[in-house]
């Protein structure tokens, strides 16, 4: 297996709207860069981002969320921010993004420094309907995501657990991408363990097609509740997406305007399957992919957001989920484009 990307498949949400609860997720963010190597510097800029991030969304919106996780390219670690409201959003993007404007009267050091502060940094806010800030920062200074993807994901449990029964891969090879999201029947330790069970066969046979993918599945989900399972592959020429689905897994392929939702038949993987059938869809150079569980309504349209599309994957992700999350259920929202240059 070449090329293997691994990656932090959910994150540790924080809701934000008093002073407490920002310190709260700064130093759950300071804890973990310093469990993944990060100097005191790099710590230090990490703490301020996500402080900073955080007290924009008190000052501006109320309350929100911020959402921490680990991610990891070879042997170099680093942490992903994501902050997300519904507040008044920006009204002028490129004021904000000068140091020490704001909007309140109170000292800020801008969007702008915070971006520079981050290895990666992308946002989207529209007047009126809130914002979501993606930022990641490496322990090493000189890492820079070099897989030929871009991979954005919310995977989150139900408010009454502490582990999601959602669960997702993504495996970046020689000639293909392959992605799974996985949601067990249910919720907590159970459902958690038959969404593993079928992550973990992705990861030992990312090169073999989808529908033989969700055979071994089924075979090593015997015995736990089952799962909703859907798997996608891309062709790192950029020709086609092949595809295979069992239960209410939702996926589609964007190209601008225009989406093409995927089939995925009844039946609960580990348990019955009816019918496992592969599907091919044309895929073009910006074409986008979209994949969730059944936490996420099913009305969203990111043609409804202008400039969304072009957009990193992890701000679409959380866009969707802001907007569409159901609250009943573990959600997980995974959104691939062909990576741009940055």
């Amino acid at each position: 297996m070449e090329g293997f990307l691994k990656i932090s498949r959910r994150q540790a949400v924080f809701q934000v709207g008093e002073l407490g609860e920002i310190a709260a997720a700064r130093r759950a963010g300071v804890d973990l860069a310093r469990q993944l190597g990060f100097d005191e510097t790099r710590a230090g800029k990490l703490a301020l981002i996500i402080t900073e991030a955080a007290t924009n969304v008190v000052k501006h919106a109320v309350r929100g969320e911020i959402m921490l996780r680990t991610i990891s390219e070879n042997a170099d670690y680093g942490i992903e921010v994501i902050a997300v409201d519904s507040g008044p959003g920006i009204e002028n993007l490129k004021s904000s993004m000068q140091d020490g404007v704001s909007t309140t009267g109170t000292y800020g050091v801008g969007l702008g420094a915070i971006s520079r502060l981050a290895d990666e940094f992308d946002l989207y806010s529209v007047p009126g309907s809130g914002t979501v800030l993606w930022m990641q920062l490496w322990a090493v200074t000189s890492t820079k995501l070099q897989s030929e993807w871009d991979i954005g994901v919310v995977c989150l449990p139900i408010a009454s657990e502490e582990e999601s029964g959602d669960d997702w891969a993504s495996v970046s090879m020689t000639n293909s991408l392959t992605v799974m999201v996985a949601d067990g029947l249910g919720h907590g330790s159970e459902a958690a363990r038959a969404s593993r069970a079928a992550v973990d066969v992705l990861l030992q046979s990312a090169d073999a097609y989808p529908a033989s993918i969700l055979s071994q599945a089924h075979d090593a989900l015997a015995g736990t509740r089952g799962a909703a399972v859907a798997i996608a592959q891309i062709s790192n020429a950029g020709e086609h997406l092949r595809y295979c689905g069992v239960g209410n897994i939702e996926a589609c392929i964007m190209d601008g305007d225009v989406s093409r939702h995927m089939v995925s038949h009844n039946g609960i993987v580990g348990n019955n399957i009816r019918k496992l059938q592969e599907f091919t869809f044309p895929w073009m150079p910006e074409s986008i992919l979209i994949m969730h569980s059944d936490g996420l309504g099913t009305r969203w349209n990111v043609a409804n957001y202008p400039g969304l599309y072009t957009r990193h994957p992890a701000v679409i992700a959380a866009i969707l989920y802001r907007d569409f999350v159901r609250r009943r259920d573990d959600v997980t929202v995974l959104v691939v484009r062909k990576a741009r240059a940055r």
